[in-house]
Parts: structure tokens; C-alpha cells; sequence
């Protein structure tokens, strides 16, 4: 796959020599680790609820299906919550490399833990893998754009096209293999070779470490020794609180899995609020600035609504997998975890195509604005979960309903997340303020803390009779919708907002 020069008239951040699909040879690290440790938790992922929810007896945590539904979704916030202060370490204390190193290694661990087949040592491994995830995901996309020569390297585009290929690679796979051992054979044997994925991710990165840049080792910000003493002190307080305090709940005998998905539930909504407040108040901040992040606003409600209902590809969808859906299809039987993988299959087939409709609008004076983008997302994705409104009356009375349903869903959501996901990512570095600038794009990944930190609590309060419910989903359906339409009736107020950004 490699090639043995690099291309005429470019040169390269890392070190010159083979090269990877005519980019630089760091670029196959970064691929194969990033691949590997996807694999690790998407494969993890797709076992996640179907084993809290599974009855005790059949190898499983037995718990109710709401509560398994908003651990699930307490989990996925902390790992893109965590991924601001895994950039924040990089800078100050790490650097980009070692940080990842580190962040590959608490993974590696989480996933073993969850292989142990205690309860105390599960929630153990998933605290590890949500704050591994948080160093790692935070860092390892920037080491990418440390391979090229800035941002007009002709190259950078197509090589991180490469490299999201080998997220959704690992993603496809995981289920596939992971979902299979752990629903066919065991649990904790699936969460185990997750572990197994992230090791051989580390091993990956830390041979091919020699290939990266040396932007990489760099630690942008130094924290000074004045302010590393009142990190560590504030840090030390905060958690001798949490210590005592819970010490105390659990010595009383009064713990329960609420004492710390609703804490972490609220945080995730309160977290972005206080964020943006303080921005807005900033007053190095120009009246333009200002004006930008009101418009932006917009935007992050707009996704944090959409990322509430798609990330329930792993919850509540599921779960209706696993009871309402046929595992047959032309013949062939198929474990219900795999249905994880046809939203990486969808993106893999649709990404390139959409890239292209984007371009080819742009030529003729036709490219949909981003709220239109936006508001169309939001269409889409409340109209799957009117679909699955439709496949929840299909599998009234223990029907089990066809396969063809939930690929109906992946796909709307698939075309609803191509039109909302990077073009999030592309607004947030368009409308943030100069002095936020690199700190905005943890901001935009706060959406999906807030959107599933929201669903989180509606499962806990709606209960097992409403979660996964008909109505549950026309709901939650409709609500995206009119969210869709209002975008798009205030698509000009949006647009002034916005200033010179288009």
C-alpha cells in the first residue's frame, strides 16, 4: 500500500522517506491505530446494553432496560466530555504523542476490566475507557494535521479523508466480530477481545512512533509551576469531596446507579450552558464575535437535539434489535449486534457522494446554506424515529418484525449525520472567536454531551413502560422535526447572525 517517494513538489512535517497513498508514511500509524482502537469501542459498544439488561441468569447484569438505556447514554457524554480536558493536557502538561500513548493505555485497561465478570470491576473498566477516550480522541485527529505542512498542504484534505475511512473501518468490523463472540459465546470473552483491539492499536502507534511529526512532542502551552501547584490542589479538593461524599452514600447503604448518572446528567447540560455564557461575556469579544456565537447557538441546540436521538443507535434501537427483530434475513441468522455496523457501512458508501453533490452544487450557485443543512439533519433524523415509531406498532405483541426496518433507520440517519456532522465541524471553526479558537472545537463535541445527558434523563424518568415505547419514539420524532422546521423558517435570522460566514 505504500508508495516510495513523496509527491513532486511537497514536502511532508514528518520525516521523509515511504509514504502512505502518496502521504506521509505517519499517516499508516495514525490509520491503523486510530482503526484498532474504533474497533475496541464500537465492538464494546454494540455489547454494552445488551449485556446490562440481559437477565443475571443468562450471564448478564439484569438491570431495566430504561436504566441500561441511560447508563449507556451517560457513558457516551463522558467520553466526548472528556475529550476537552484530554486537549487541555496535551497542551499543558503532554504533549499530543504521549497524551494518546496514555489515553491508548487506560482504554487497553478498561476493556479488560469490563472482561472481569464482577459488577464493581465493570463500571470500574468503563470509567477507564470514557477517560482513556476522552485523552485519545482529543488528540489524535490534531497529530493528524501534524503530518503536513499547515492547512494549504494540498494533501491534508485527502489525508483525513484516509484517516476517518479507518474509524469507520473499525466501526463496520467490531460488531461484526466482537458482537458475535460476545452475544454467541461470551460476554465477557467479547469484552476482552475489545482489550484486544486496543492493544494491538498501542502496539501499532508506539512502533510506528518514529514516522510522526515532532509537531507531535510538542507541549504548545507549558503550565508553569505557579499554576500546576493550584491545578493539583483545586483537582485534590474536587476529589476528596467526591470521595467523602460517596464514601459516606456507600457506607450508609444508600448507592444506587443514580447517585452517579444523574449527577453526571446534569453536569453534561449545565457544562455547555456555562461555556457559552462565558463566552458571550467575554469582553475581548467583538460585537461581530458576539454576534457569531448567538448564531452558533442555534447550531449546537440544533445538534445536541439530533445527537439525543442518534446515539440511540446503541440503546434503544438496540434493544428493539434484540426482542423485535427477526435475526434472519434470505436464510441467513446473524446476531443482533451487527446492526451497529450498517451506520459505518452507510458512511463509507455515502460520504464520497455527498462530498461530491456539495461540490457540484457550488459550481452551479445551488450549495444549500449550512442552516438548511442543518435543519434538513434534523428532518431526517426525527422522520427515523417516526419510522421506528412505525416498526414499534409493526411489533405489537411479540411480533418480530423484519430486518429491513432498522436499515431503513440507519440509513435515514446516516444521510441526516452527513449533512450535520462535518458540516458542524466546519461551522464551529467558521463562527468561533479568535481567542477560542482552538478550544471551540471541544465545545461543538459538548452537543453530543448535552443531547445524550438529555436522553439520559428522560429514560431514567419515563421508566421501562415508556422507553422504546411507540410513543416514545413518535415523540421524540416529532420533536425533531418541528426543531428541523423552525431552523429552516428562521434560516435568515440565523444567516444575519452569522455576519461574513457563509
Amino acid at each position: 500500500m505504500a508508495s516510495t517517494t513523496l509527491e513532486a513538489g511537497t514536502t511532508s512535517a514528518s520525516p521523509v522517506g515511504k509514504t502512505f497513498l502518496g502521504h506521509p508514511r505517519g499517516l499508516a500509524t495514525l490509520f491503523m491505530s486510530e482503526m484498532w482502537e474504533r474497533f475496541s469501542y464500537y465492538g464494546m459498544r454494540a455489547l454494552l446494553v445488551l449485556y446490562m439488561s440481559t437477565a443475571i441468569t443468562d450471564g448478564g447484569l439484569g438491570m431495566k432496560m430504561a436504566v441500561a438505556a441511560a447508563i449507556y447514554s451517560v457513558y457516551t457524554a463522558m467520553v466526548y466530555l472528556l475529550a476537552l480536558p484530554g486537549g487541555w493536557i496535551a497542551d499543558r502538561f503532554l504533549g499530543a504523542r504521549k497524551t494518546v500513548a496514555l489515553g491508548g493505555s487506560i482504554i487497553m485497561i478498561g476493556h479488560f476490566l469490563l472482561a472481569v465478570p464482577f459488577k464493581a470491576s465493570f463500571f470500574a473498566g468503563l470509567a477507564f475507557v470514557a477517560i482513556g477516550s476522552g485523552l485519545l480522541k482529543a488528540n489524535i485527529s490534531t497529530m493528524v494535521g501534524h503530518l503536513y505542512d499547515g492547512p494549504n498542504d494540498p494533501r491534508r484534505d485527502g489525508g483525513f479523508t484516509i484517516f476517518y475511512m479507518g474509524v469507520n473501518l473499525g466501526a463496520f468490523l467490531a460488531p461484526l466480530v466482537i458482537g458475535t463472540i460476545g452475544q454467541d459465546v461470551s460476554w465477557h470473552l467479547g469484552f476482552a477481545l475489545a482489550g484486544v483491539g486496543m492493544a494491538l492499536g498501542l502496539a501499532q502507534f508506539l512502533l510506528g512512533t518514529r514516522h510522526l511529526s515532532p509537531k507531535s512532542d510538542v507541549v504548545t502551552s507549558p503550565i508553569s509551576a505557579e499554576e500546576k501547584s493550584k491545578v493539583f490542589k483545586l483537582a485534590g479538593l474536587w476529589l476528596a469531596a467526591a470521595v467523602l461524599f460517596y464514601g459516606v452514600v456507600a457506607g450508609t447503604g444508600h448507592f444506587t446507579v443514580d447517585w452517579a448518572v444523574w449527577p453526571l446528567s446534569i453536569l453534561g447540560i449545565l457544562l455547555p450552558a456555562f461555556v457559552f455564557t462565558k463566552v458571550k461575556r467575554d469582553k475581548d469579544l467583538t460585537a461581530a464575535e458576539r454576534s457569531k456565537m448567538s448564531g452558533y447557538i442555534w447550531f449546537f441546540v440544533a445538534a445536541a437535539i439530533f445527537w439525543m436521538i442518534y446515539e440511540q443507535s446503541g440503546s434503544t434501537l438496540s434493544l428493539f434489535a434484540k426482542k423485535n427483530t427477526a435475526s434472519t434475513l434470505f436464510g441467513f441468522d446473524f446476531p443482533s449486534s451487527w446492526f451497529q455496523s450498517l451506520n459505518p457501512l452507510y458512511i463509507m458508501a455515502l460520504a464520497p457522494v455527498f462530498a461530491w453533490l456539495w461540490v457540484a452544487l457550488s459550481r452551479r450557485a445551488k450549495n444549500p446554506s449550512t442552516t438548511v443543512k442543518f435543519a434538513f439533519g434534523l428532518v431526517m433524523v426525527g422522520a427515523s424515529f417516526l419510522v421506528m415509531m412505525m416498526a414499534m406498532a409493526a411489533a405489537h405483541g411479540g411480533a418480530k418484525v423484519t430486518p429491513l426496518w432498522l436499515a431503513m433507520v440507519y440509513l435515514i440517519q446516516t444521510v441526516g449525520e452527513l449533512t450535520v456532522s462535518p458540516v458542524g465541524l466546519s461551522v464551529t471553526t467558521k463562527l468561533a472567536p479568535a481567542k477560542y479558537a482552538s478550544q471551540m472545537m471541544g465545545v461543538w463535541f459538548l452537543a453530543v454531551t448535552a443531547g445524550n445527558c438529555v436522553s439520559a434523563i428522560l429514560q431514567l424518568v419515563l421508566g421501562d413502560d415508556v422507553v422504546g415505547s411507540t410513543g416514545y419514539f413518535a415523540v421524540q420524532g416529532a420533536l425533531a422535526v418541528v426543531a428541523g422546521v423552525a431552523l429552516w423558517l428562521y434560516r435568515k435570522r440565523v444567516v444575519a447572525l452569522m455576519g461574513d460566514v457563509h
